[in-house]
């Protein structure tokens, strides 16, 4: 198996509002539109980001929906200066997100902070990563 990852899918509560936080919020442009999925293409040598129904999800992956709370996923978004960390969180924050750790210098030199979306997944925004090709 190749190391690619093609799709990450994110069970959602709300697909009005996740997907207005993800289009409408953060400026992400929406790739497909059906009533139960959305997905916005990221860019070149990114995966694309797909919203479904949180049950519908858990049903298709045969898990109960019931569950909550820390998820053991993150999702990492990096940027080339720390400055850039504080204005990507205060975006995401005015799109609707939840600050869940302020921007901070961390211990390999650089800055990170989290915010969490509207379903509560949570999203890393460090720098530190200037020359990598995905870094914005």
């Amino acid at each position: 198996m190749n190391p690619h990852v093609s799709v990450i899918t994110l069970g959602v509560r709300d697909l009005p509002r996740a997907k207005q936080f993800y289009g409408e919020g953060l400026g992400w442009p929406v790739e497909q539109d059906y009533p139960v999925w959305v997905s916005f293409k990221m860019g070149e040598g990114s995966s694309t980001v797909g919203l479904h129904p949180w049950e519908a999800l858990a049903g298709d992956a045969g898990v109960p929906a019931d569950g909550d709370g820390f998820r053991g996923i993150t999702l990492s978004y990096i940027v080339r200066s720390d400055e850039r960390v504080a204005e990507v969180l205060a975006e995401a924050e005015r799109a609707g997100a939840t600050i869940v750790k302020p921007a901070e210098q961390s211990q390999w030199g650089g800055a990170s902070g989290f915010f969490a979306d509207p379903d509560g997944y949570l999203w890393k925004v460090a720098s530190g990563a200037g020359d990598a090709p995905f870094a914005e």
